[in-house]
């Protein structure tokens, strides 16, 4: 368990395919960084479906919540596809994973059986957070913090 810290965030969400998550981190990146904005920590995910058979159903269908975010020093100009807001701290439950991005699901699986073990309830979306870039790591290197909101 940890605590987070409320955080300021650029944020980009749209409906789709999980894929479109490696387009969509790029795109916030490049907005960003063109509004001179100053990136506080690693990108994030932002998990709103409620179960790992939610997540994989939405991605079939092609109706995923995505949601891809920027921690920022300061507020940014808006854009249509762009907003500003404090992300929520509080209390987490965290799951480190090591290796390709695809490769998560057995994470998200301990990580929901750990909460049902402890009655445990998801307060807001799952935080992935992406410690490295798999274009200059292993994909079996890759670290992707896992943080699940709870109360």
């Amino acid at each position: 368990m940890v605590d987070e810290e409320p955080q300021l965030v650029a944020a980009m969400r749209r409906k789709g395919h999980y894929k479109e998550i490696a387009l969509m981190l790029p795109a916030l990146f490049q907005y960003v960084l063109s509004c001179r904005g100053k990136i506080s920590g690693p990108p994030l995910y932002l998990w709103h479906e409620a179960s790992v058979e939610q997540a994989q159903k939405a991605d079939e269908a092609g109706n995923a919540d995505i949601e891809v975010c920027v921690p920022l020093v300061a507020k940014i100009p808006e854009s249509d596809e762009v907003k500003c807001y404090i992300l929520p701290g509080g209390r987490n439950a965290r799951i480190v994973h090591k290796g390709p991005y695809e490769a998560c699901g057995p994470a998200y699986e301990r990580l929901f059986a750990w909460l049902e073990e402890n009655g445990l309830m998801l307060t807001g979306p799952i935080r992935e957070a992406y410690l490295n870039d798999p274009r200059e790591v292993a994909p079996e290197d890759i670290l992707t913090i896992i943080n699940a909101p709870i109360g």
